[in-house]
């Protein structure tokens, strides 16, 4: 969330000043604006999820860790109870990136069909939030309630409530098909068979920006259809010619700028990486 002239109205200014003391990265800077906000907004429990990788503002694990310490540390002293869970993010979470895309996605995972790496994520989230209200004893019994919400329909029930109370058409909760949908679909080939290897998450933003699907300048405006679809992840093998990913796009021309950016992006190698750790440590 941003601050507002009613919320942490400070936190405006001194991130303006931070822009002109070169002091954006300092790390208590960031962690006081981050939690003031949360804090301002009256929650009794934070659970935060702090990133860590090429997509991540801290890119180095050490870094992720300390930002987590520091903003737990914030939220204790304010009397809050506050957990940071520290994630991967060195490739795209789940497989879709852009708007509209990326609601299906949330919308498939609340009918029990979400990516094995996003429903893990929701999963770990979820359960510390139920510990935290005191809804759940422990980390089992809270996965459990988590999945039983899923199976029986009521975490999809929940979302629609959300999009109508906040004065939208909750019917796209329940039929995904009526969202924005782009008029190209565009593989992207693999130019030689092997494991993807790394797929540089921050490049991928930056594709789907290319397609229309973020800000280039305040007054852009957002193509909520377009954006990127992977088919493959790092570790998955792929063949020469099969599609690493599908691009969605309302442009020929931008489909081939972000094509040629996604490529170079992706590493495909000869052998199989090792699978990294994604949830990397729980800060209390």
């Amino acid at each position: 969330m941003g601050q507002t002239a009613d919320l942490a109205p400070a936190d405006k200014k001194l991130y303006a000043l931070r822009d002109v003391t070169a002091t954006v990265d300092n790390m208590s800077l960031i962690a006081s604006s981050i939690m003031s906000k949360k804090i301002a907004a009256g929650s009794d429990a934070i659970v935060l999820d702090v990133k860590t990788g090429s997509g991540a503002f801290m890119k180095e694990e050490q870094d992720a860790r300390a930002l987590a310490e520091e903003m737990v540390k914030i939220g204790k002293n304010a009397g809050r109870k506050t957990i940071a869970v520290i994630s991967d993010m060195d490739q795209p979470l789940g497989y879709a990136v852009g708007n509209a895309l990326e609601v299906k996605e949330a919308i498939d995972t609340l009918m029990g069909k979400g990516p094995a790496d996003f429903v893990k994520l929701c999963l770990a989230l979820g359960s510390q939030m139920l510990i935290a209200g005191g809804k759940a004893a422990h980390m089992a019994e809270a996965e459990n309630m988590l999945k039983n919400v899923i199976q029986d329909g009521s975490a999809l029930k929940k979302m629609a409530a959300f999009v109508e109370a906040q004065g939208g058409d909750s019917t796209a909760v329940y039929s995904p098909n009526l969202l924005p949908k782009a008029e190209i679909v565009y593989p992207i080939a693999a130019a030689k068979s092997g494991y993807v290897s790394r797929i540089l998450c921050d490049e991928v933003g930056i594709c789907s920006l290319i397609l229309g699907g973020g800000r280039e300048t305040k007054d852009s405006k957002i193509d909520l259809s377009v954006g990127i679809v992977l088919c493959k992840k790092v570790g998955d093998y792929v063949k020469k010619g099969e599609p690493l990913a599908l691009i969605h796009a309302n442009d020929m021309e931008r489909a081939k700028e972000a094509e040629r950016r996604y490529m170079s992006a992706c590493t495909i190698a000869e052998t199989q990486p090792e699978s990294g750790q994604f949830i990397k440590d729980v800060i209390y």
